[in-house]
Formats: C-alpha cells, structure tokens, sequence
C-alpha cells in the first residue's frame, strides 16, 4: 500500500481485479489515493480504515480493470464503412489511403474525440494507437479523459506523400520524445511510441533507423507483422518472415509490440517469446478482411503476453472490445474444435492485462496497489445477471464474458477521474464531439 491517503473508495458486490487467476472478490472495496493510484484492492472486512474526508461510491455492480484496446486506428470513426467489402490490400490502396491524404488535424482531432468516446462507452480506457498528427491524437485524448499510447505513424507510400519521407517521420518523433519526455499527461495519461507502419510500407533501413531510435529512448515500438496472407508470403520470400527481417535489424532488441500476427510460423512464435515480443490479436478485423486468425491458443501456451485488439473501426467496424474478447474465445475454440481452449477468465484477461504485458506496462491492466486506477463499473440490472451475482464465481465470470458485453458499462474513472458517468462522458459533450466527426465525415467525403 502506498503513502498517499484514500481519497476515494469504490463499494461493490464483486470486484474482478484481473489477477493472474481472474480472482472473484466479493463485497469488496477499491481505494484509490489523491495521485489516482490504487492502494487497495480486496474485502471490505480487511479494507484499511478510511479517513473521513474521503468520497466514498457504492457500486452496486461489478468492478473491474478498464479494458486495453491493444491495436486500433481510432480517427479511422471518420472513415467507417468505406470500401467495407474488399481485402485488406485493395482497401488501402483504393480507398483508405486516397481519403486520409486529405485529411486535416481537425479531423483527426474530431475523429479521435468520437472514437474515445465511444471506448470509454465500452469500458475501453486505454488504446494502443498508430496514426498520423500526433499532436491532434493526443489532444482529443487529453480533452475526452482517455489513456493513450501514441505511435506516430512511419510509412512510405505515394498515396501519403504529403505526410513526408519515413526520416521525416522518425525525426519528428524523436524530437517530440525528447521535449516532451516518453510519458506525459495527468496520470501519465500518455506515452509516445514509434509507429513503422509495416515491412511492406517501408524498406530496411528505415525499420532499422526506428528500432535504434525507440531503443535510445526506452520506446515501444508498435508495428503490423503477418496480417494478411498475401502480404505475409510476398515478405516471407523477401526476407524469410517479418519477425526474423525484425530480428537482423536489431528491432526486437527493444520494446516491441505486433499487431495481428496472423501468420506467424512455429519459428516466429518462438523467436517472440525469446525476444519478449508482445502481439495485439484482432479477431473481429482480421476476420472481417478475411486475412485469418491468429494463433491465439498456441500464442498463449508459448508465454507470449497477448493483448485484443479492435483495429481501425472502419476495418473492424466499432471500437467495441467486449466483442473481441467473445470473437477470441469463440474463434479459439472453432479452430481447435475444443470447448475448454480459452476459458471466460482467460479472455477477460487478455483484455485486460494480458493488453498491458503485450505493451511492456506494469501500471494499467489490473487493480492492485501502485498500478493507475483505470476502473469500469458495470451495471448488472440487466438481463445478463438476471440469476444473480450470487451464483458461483465460474457462472459470473461467464456472465460477464459471454453475455453483458458493453451495454453493461455504466462508469468508467481514469487515474481516479470519473470520465464516464450513466453512460455519458464528463469532460465533453457526446452531441457536440458526433457533430464535429460528422463535420469532418463530410469534408473528407468532398
């Protein structure tokens, strides 16, 4: 327990603190201090005595961590629905890069604002982000309350030529780091990261140029690997496969984190746990690109930290993480024709802390003392805990997995902060932010 006095205390029937074996704690308090950390999670009956000036919420719910968005684009609200029918490959050269060229920082700050949003709705509070405008990225993220980890977009490709080469990119992105510092923000609310779009956007040594970058500056480096099968078997005549071409660069000496990784061969996966390579699994997206699903089963066995991710919402085509983490259970168990592959516990985990451990953090993810209390609160007037939070802890936990989902959500506070209240943000106003993307749809559409 840390120094700092509560300030807070947050009262439930159950508490799912996403421990390592997704413990059921019931009649249970959170407390969190003035800094916004946790200082104790477990029974009301061992809770440390509270001062009489701390605010005390009664919950008559269930809490939880906020959930991890380990992959996602999330400007991309502004984009959703266009060229919805074609594969991954023809939707970015035919549509998806001819309209973010004509993109404006205001856009992108009206996408992002709608698009935390609608994950707060969810009980999304942190998303892994790579996109472009970085400063408009964090912005919006800043004004909606939200945790963001920023990847500033690298990428080569006549269609951004306006965004400038890839040096420009990696320049841009290591001066901001050092102004700025790696993590920023009330409650660190943001951290920067490097962003190379992919191996088949950019060549080597610009790959090579970002990992020496991100390592001299203790950096993640967030990058796509193995998404699409045509992608993945042009790359893996080049250069064997993504992950070894990342290895000979020296990449994987650093923080790394993979998005997708549908096609990783027995030899990736083996070279991502000895490297300690996080991988951001997106069922929904991948599935409906048709590019596959990882191996999300053989991923965990290996000891790979997996986390979920939406993608893009015009790839996938919400921000909805509560589906993921149903798609990666259901996905799991249709692959391996077994029933007891993932079980509720293990999905919730994945988006959880398992999204946390996939981007090397230690503070976010789950509710134990130190880490940010990034806390949902569901409602469980619902048909979903229609038989009760007092049946067994199995049958809640499958309740909250397969049968809530986001309708659920009711509050959701980041480092402390409640910014989502009945389903409705604090610090912005829902209609204002859906007119602006609305706005910005608009303008991009021409």
């Amino acid at each position: 327990m840390r120094g700092m006095p509560i300030a807070l205390r947050l009262h439930a029937p159950v508490v799912l603190p996403c421990d390592p074996g997704c413990s059921v704690i019931r009649d249970a308090v959170v407390d969190v201090d003035g800094e916004g950390r946790i200082v104790y999670c477990g029974p009301r009956v061992g809770a440390p005595e509270r001062p009489h000036d701390a605010n005390v919420r009664e919950c008559g719910g269930i809490l939880l961590p906020g959930l991890i968005n380990a992959h996602a684009h999330s400007p991309m609200t502004l984009l959703r629905g266009m060229g919805g029918d074609l594969p991954l490959l023809r939707w970015l050269h035919e549509v998806i890069w001819p309209a973010e060229a004509r993109l404006r920082p205001s856009d992108v700050r009206a996408g992002m604002e709608l698009g935390c949003v609608e994950m707060l709705r969810a009980g999304v509070t942190t998303s892994a982000e790579m996109y472009f405008m970085g400063e408009a990225v964090v912005d919006a993220t800043l004004a909606v309350g939200s945790r963001v980890v920023f990847a500033s977009a690298v990428i080569s490709t006549p269609a951004l030529d306006k965004l400038g080469g890839w040096q420009g990119m990696v320049d841009a992105i290591n001066r901001w780091i050092d102004a700025d510092g790696l993590r920023f923000g009330p409650g660190d609310r943001v951290e920067l990261a490097y962003g190379p779009h992919s191996a088949y956007t950019l060549p080597p040594e610009a790959l090579q140029a970002i990992g020496e970058s991100a390592q001299q500056r203790a950096a993640l480096v967030h990058t796509h690997v193995a998404e699409s099968l045509a992608e993945d078997t042009e790359q893996r005549e080049k250069f064997g496969s993504v992950p070894a071409l990342l290895e000979k660069l020296g990449v994987l000496d650093g923080r790394v984190l993979a998005a997708h990784g549908v096609h990783l061969s027995d030899d990736d996966i083996e070279l991502f746990v000895r490297r300690g390579v996080g991988v951001a699994h997106c069922p929904g997206s991948n599935a409906k690109l048709a590019s596959g699903t990882a191996r999300l089963v053989d991923l965990l066995a290996a000891g790979i930290p997996v986390g979920l991710g939406t993608d893009g919402p015009s790839s996938n085509d919400d921000l909805d993480l509560w589906e993921e983490v149903q798609l990666a259970g259901l996905f799991a168990r249709t692959v391996t024709g077994d029933a007891t592959a993932l079980s509720a516990g293990a999905a919730l985990l994945a988006a959880t802390r398992g999204g946390a451990e996939a981007l090397h953090r230690d503070d976010i993810g789950t509710l134990e003392p130190g880490r940010w209390a990034d806390i949902v609160h569901l409602d469980v007037d619902d048909p979903a805990f229609a038989t009760g939070l007092d049946a067994p802890d199995d049958q809640v936990l499958a309740n909250v997995v397969w049968a809530a989902g986001s309708r659920c959500v009711r509050d959701v506070w980041v480092a402390g902060e409640e910014v989502l209240h009945e389903r409705e943000p604090t610090r912005v106003d829902r209609g204002t932010v859906q007119a602006a993307a609305r706005a910005a749809s608009q303008h991009i559409r021409g």
